[in-house]
């Protein structure tokens, strides 16, 4: 018997978690959380037990004891930078992803997730490729307000598991190439890769809205609206991430909804769903200009690489820059699942997160 590893990846509106047995698939499961639900919750760490508890619910349902795991990994969440590869959860982490999160996010839940299920019965628990980490040249930390320092939080792990893919199907290796990844998801975020190193980024408050996201709004605008009296801190910093977007605009997440809408001839539906991939191809055209043309491939990942309405309309306006790969979902739980073996394994090393 090999060793079986608990990935955990917690998004935005799902939580998905897989059991690998080394490299074969034990099972994957997607659980899904409406936006009722999750309206319940007046943060997303009040979150943690419902989606701690449905993990182990599904562990149940499959016949699979905790006690027959050898690791859990989390997807890693938004910490001060860190480097690729694979951290171990500590208490420092875990005070800082609970009591000090630099950005609330459902991944922050990844690592906690991961360590609550393991200490009980004295495995490790682990993040891998977490979404902080940090490869921008310097030149990309600029912002234009000395206060605000640009920082590298972007989904980070699938963005390399593709990269990887598609250089091998170039029959070429992930450092010898360029490319520019979009992530489309529940959060929208891409990525400029220069032979092995992710060096600038879009992250989901300076690019595309989303489907919970605003993306990028006019700074001006946004000062008068914080200042009207309307609304409080808490509220404004909703209005960007988890109500912004679709869910602004529709009352709802749902991408595929907005699509068939769109499909059934509803025109702010078109209009809407055609402005996320609209902004979606500029962003791709502002990293082009950073690896200056020099782009072996342009790959759409995540959920929404999926609508062909999505990805024939982003191919279209930049196709001219390199060839378009479509990667729709994501091999996120594998990388991670993978990236602990190796570790397990001892074929790579973890480190030690410390502040």
């Amino acid at each position: 018997m090999g060793k079986k590893i608990l990935a955990i990846n917690p998004g935005s509106t799902s939580t998905k978690i897989a059991v690998y047995d080394d490299k074969e698939l034990v099972f994957k499961e997607s659980i899904e959380h409406s936006t009722a639900k999750l309206d319940k919750y007046e943060n997303i760490q009040d979150q943690f037990d419902m989606r701690k508890e449905s993990i182990l619910s599904v562990l149940k349902d499959k016949g699979l004891q905790v006690s027959d795991l050898a690791a859990t990994v989390g997807r890693g969440g938004i910490l001060p930078p860190v480097q690729s590869g694979a951290y171990k959860v500590n208490d420092i982490m875990i005070d800082r992803l609970k009591n000090r999160p630099i950005v609330p996010h459902a991944s922050n839940l990844g690592a906690l997730i991961a360590h609550a299920i393991a200490e009980p019965i004295n495995i490790p628990s682990y993040i891998y490729d977490s979404v902080a980490v940090d490869e921008m040249d310097d030149i990309a930390k600029i912002s234009g307000m000395p206060e605000i320092k640009r920082i590298s939080l972007s989904h980070a792990l699938n963005s390399r598991a593709m990269a990887h893919k598609v250089a091998k199907k170039y029959g070429k290796v992930y450092k010898d190439m360029n490319f520019i990844i979009a992530h489309l998801g529940g959060g929208i975020s891409l990525s400029a890769h220069k032979k092995g190193k992710m060096i600038d980024i879009v992250s989901d408050d300076e690019g595309p809205f989303s489907p919970e996201r605003a993306g990028r709004v006019p700074c001006k605008k946004l000062i008068d609206l914080c200042y009207s009296g309307d609304y409080d801190k808490k509220t404004m910093h909703k209005k960007l991430r988890g109500k912004g977007g679709f869910s602004a605009y529709f009352g709802t997440n749902d991408a595929k909804d907005i699509e068939d809408r769109a499909l059934s001839g509803d025109d702010k539906a078109k209009l809407h769903y055609d402005a996320l991939s609209y902004q979606v191809s500029k962003a791709i055209g502002e990293l082009a200009a950073v690896l200056e043309g020099e782009v072996d491939a342009i790959i759409i990942t995540g959920g929404i690489a999926y609508s062909k309405m999505t990805t024939d309309f982003i191919t279209k306006k930049v196709g001219f820059i390199a060839p378009v790969e479509i990667m729709p979902g994501e091999a996120e739980l594998e990388s991670l699942a993978y990236g602990i073996l190796r570790v397990l394994n001892k074929e790579e090393l973890s480190r030690e997160y410390t502040e």
